[in-house]
């Protein structure tokens, strides 16, 4: 085993396993305000603490790269890990605040079905996360997270197909067509995640 005159810094991991954890939980609560058939408007708000939430442990994240001289994982691949983190939760942070900010009344199937794989694929992301950290168990969470995003795809295309052939409202197609959109959106940056993931295990394997 190589001696190394300046130990690595392996918090970073404990703090990107925090933040993916952050990003189930924001998961979750948009799941939760689309599982009824009128949305939860005040899930919105709860949504939005747990994105700054991830705004300060990015900003951590940043701050300790800035101080650490050897670090676990490149320097560009903590970059590219935290901002594919941080797009996840953008993407469910704007989800949540279209629902609220276009007074969505009802829940559309595709909506809630699609909220559910964000949840799964946001489990997935954490382990995939805290499997990087223990250097085992990447390429399992990687598979699993392009699944759901393969699912995602499908339930898409049949939401938006659905939206056009029974909404008359030419209104509430836009709308509806932009949430659809977004929440889709979350499970292809899940999947960003994943790449960052596989990329990052094959490097250092």
């Amino acid at each position: 085993m190589a001696f190394r005159l300046i130990p690595r810094e392996e918090k970073f991991f404990e703090e990107f396993v925090a933040m993916a954890a952050e990003l189930k939980q924001g998961a979750q609560l948009l799941a939760e305000m689309l599982e009824p058939e009128h949305p939860v408007w005040a899930k919105a708000q709860e949504i939005k603490a747990v994105e700054h939430r991830c705004d300060e442990i990015s900003h951590e994240v940043l701050q300790r790269l800035h101080r650490t001289f050897v670090t676990p994982i490149d320097r560009e691949d903590i970059h590219a890990l935290l901002g594919a983190l941080d797009d996840v939760i953008d993407d469910i942070d704007a989800s949540a605040d279209m629902l609220r900010l276009y007074r969505i009344e009802t829940v559309r199937p595709a909506a809630r079905e699609l909220s559910r794989l964000i949840v799964e694929a946001c489990n997935e992301v954490h382990r995939g996360v805290d499997a990087l950290g223990k250097r085992s168990g990447v390429s399992e969470a990687v598979r699993e997270i392009s699944n759901i995003e393969n699912k995602a795809d499908g339930a898409y295309t049949t939401g938006v197909g659905t939206l056009f052939e029974e909404e008359k409202d030419p209104i509430q197609v836009i709308k509806w067509k932009e949430i659809l959109d977004m929440l889709e959106g979350a499970t292809d940056r899940c999947k960003d995640v994943a790449k960052v993931l596989e990329a990052v295990f094959v490097k250092h394997s």
